[in-house]
Parts: C-alpha cells; sequence; structure tokens
C-alpha cells in the first residue's frame, strides 16, 4: 500500500512538473525598461526604429511605451514594455538582436538619449 502511494506521488510531482515547464513555455512574457531620458518625446520616436529592426528580423514582440504621472517622485520616469508571446519567444529573439548589426548600432545611439533605471521580466498567470 505504502509503495502504490509513493509511486503516485512521484508520478503526481511529474506530471506537475511537466505542466508548469509546459505553462510557462506558453505564458506571455512581458520586459518593463524604466528610464531616465531628457526628452521622452526622442525617446519614442527612437524606438519607432528599434520596432523597425524587430520586425525586418521577424521578431513578435509588442512595445509599449508610458510615462508616469501619478508618481511620486518618479514622476516623469518613461516606461518601455515590450511583449512576447512565451519565454522561448524572448530567448529567440534575444538571441537574433545580440547577432544583429543594426540592432547592436541602434542600440549605442539610444544609450545616448537614456539611462536604463530598472529591467525586469513578467511572465503572465
Amino acid at each position: 500500500m505504502r509503495r502504490n502511494a509513493a509511486i503516485a506521488a512521484v508520478i503526481l510531482l511529474l506530471v506537475c512538473a511537466a505542466s508548469s515547464a509546459a505553462f510557462a513555455q506558453k505564458a506571455t512574457v512581458l520586459r518593463v525598461v524604466v528610464v531616465k531620458t531628457d526628452s521622452p518625446a526622442a525617446y519614442t520616436q527612437e524606438l519607432e526604429k528599434g520596432k523597425q529592426i524587430m520586425k525586418s528580423l521577424g521578431i513578435p514582440a509588442n512595445i509599449r511605451v508610458f510615462q508616469a504621472r501619478f508618481a511620486g517622485p518618479e514622476a516623469g520616469a518613461v516606461v518601455a514594455s515590450i511583449e512576447y508571446p512565451s519565454m522561448a519567444a524572448l530567448a529567440e529573439a534575444d538571441a537574433k538582436l545580440n547577432a544583429s548589426a543594426d540592432y547592436q548600432a541602434w542600440i549605442k545611439g539610444l544609450d545616448k538619449i537614456r539611462k536604463i533605471v530598472s529591467d525586469s521580466l513578467y511572465t503572465e498567470w
């Protein structure tokens, strides 16, 4: 009886681990980059160039830009969010972007008009 219960528990753990790994691959991933910039409009305009580079590389990502209004000392901060359909899509995009000379040159130019305050990943539940 104990042996059957132990085997059932092991099988249950394996099924749970497999399903959570599969769920993690399918869950939407949001990269959130908070920046300081003297010109939010110029930063947003530069991000349009980045969107075009990503599109040309076939990267399925949705980029949006927000500016904090009611955020205490963080008011005025600019937040860029990049949404990927899965963690696997994020990893593939990262590999393509790191291999792209156009992207690397664009990032160097972007770094001249912004300072990254934080860079975080969030997964959807």
